[in-house]
């Protein structure tokens, strides 16, 4: 059995590493820190072709965020092994799932208290992604670190203009609903964003 804690506490809280090693070993599972993925954080693939389980996570999150998304990628693990493919990917039995995987951590303190406190709201009603929910997701900027140059959606004045990671060019418009209004300045298309996008203000 190979001690993965070492490698996991550079992404992770030490604390939880041995944990985290613990079940990879237990699931033979392929355990990857990924680049950056605007798209997602992690990712889960059951067996399948001859692989067994393969699970990434982005190798940018800050601790709290990384170890956030690993219990989620476990959570589909553990319920594919007991459900396969007959239930649905954030359905109840994803939800108790995650919810158990994620006692350990809370019981013995490794968030700080706002994360924490964050993170209990959250588990009442898990989401398909932890960025789903709001308020956990503004509480784990908190703890990002060199994102000086970067801002979100929602703290910009309207008609700011911003950028995207891939070059392209926005102004800010209104608040419609959850969303805001924001105007690709290229081609006068209009795309609704999710408050907490993270961009970059020229």
């Amino acid at each position: 059995m190979q001690d993965y804690s070492v490698q996991l506490s550079k992404y992770m809280p030490a604390p939880a590493a041995p944990v985290i090693s613990r079940w990879i070993n237990d699931s033979k599972c392929q355990f990857r820190v990924s680049r950056s993925r605007t798209s997602k954080f992690g990712d889960y693939r059951p067996p399948h072709g001859g692989h067994g389980h393969r699970i990434s996570v982005n190798h940018n999150l800050n601790p709290y965020a990384f170890l956030i998304t690993t219990v989620h990628e476990f959570a589909h693990l553990k319920t594919w092994n007991t459900y396969k493919n007959r239930v649905k990917p954030h359905g109840q039995e994803w939800k108790a799932c995650y919810r158990q995987l994620m006692q350990p951590f809370l019981q013995a303190a490794v968030f700080p208290q706002d994360i924490q406190m964050a993170i209990s709201n959250y588990m009442n009603n898990p989401a398909a992604s932890s960025c789903s929910d709001l308020n956990l997701f503004r509480v784990l900027q908190r703890y990002d670190a060199n994102k000086d140059d970067i801002q979100t959606v929602e703290q910009l004045p309207e008609n700011t203009v911003f950028v995207l990671k891939n070059g392209r060019v926005f102004q800010k418009k209104e608040k419609i609903r959850k969303r805001y209004r924001c105007i690709e300045v290229k081609t006068q298309r209009v795309y609704l964003f999710s408050p907490i996008a993270e961009v970059f203000v020229r």
